[in-house]
């Protein structure tokens, strides 16, 4: 925990974008940025990581309420809004930095991790988890103009297309882990 009392999770599950809004809609999460996580460059550019040869993958940072929202809570709503059975690609996204991972910050984290995907494996994906499940090393802040990238630019046709109707049925299916 930080010393504000909140634990950090970093998720990477396709496009940052996408992320963004849908967690910063859940009970207990403070803040979530979007950056890069998982490969070999220090702070590398949207350019950089969108070769694919950084080993980055976009990612997202949050910082939660761990008594509102737990790890298995959030990692159960982090596995139902993207196909975590797909290696490196979601949608129409597709490469190393579009993967599914899990950067765990501490054991328990990682214990978390792993007991939800061994609860979700058999009886909600017809194909196995590929999510890849790593400690966590660096988080790099994206440039300024991804954040909050789709509160800023609803009617842009990646959004309207793939964030939009995400968003929606998220808001169906996880009412009650949203804010009120």
């Amino acid at each position: 925990m930080n010393d504000e009392g909140l634990e950090p999770a970093t998720l990477a599950g396709g496009c940052f974008w996408c992320l963004q809004p849908l967690f910063e809609d859940l009970r207990g999460v403070k803040s979530v940025e979007v950056g890069y996580s998982g490969g070999t460059v220090v702070n590398p550019s949207y350019q950089q990581v969108g070769t694919g040869t950084t080993g980055h993958a976009e990612a997202i940072q949050i910082h939660f309420d761990s008594a509102v929202l737990s790890s298995e809570d959030l990692f159960r709503v982090f596995f139902s809004i993207h196909d975590p059975t797909t290696l490196n690609r979601q949608g129409p996204d597709v490469g190393l930095q579009y993967r599914s991972a899990i950067f765990f910050h501490t054991p328990a984290q990682k214990d978390a991790a792993d007991r939800v995907i061994a609860e979700l494996n058999p009886d909600v994906w017809q194909d196995p988890i590929v999510t890849e499940v790593t400690p966590f090393d660096a988080f790099y802040r994206a440039e300024e103009y991804h954040q909050h990238y789709y509160l800023r630019n609803p009617n842009q046709p990646y959004c309207r297309a793939i964030i939009t109707p995400k968003m929606a049925k998220f808001r169906k299916q996880l009412q009650v882990h949203l804010r009120k």
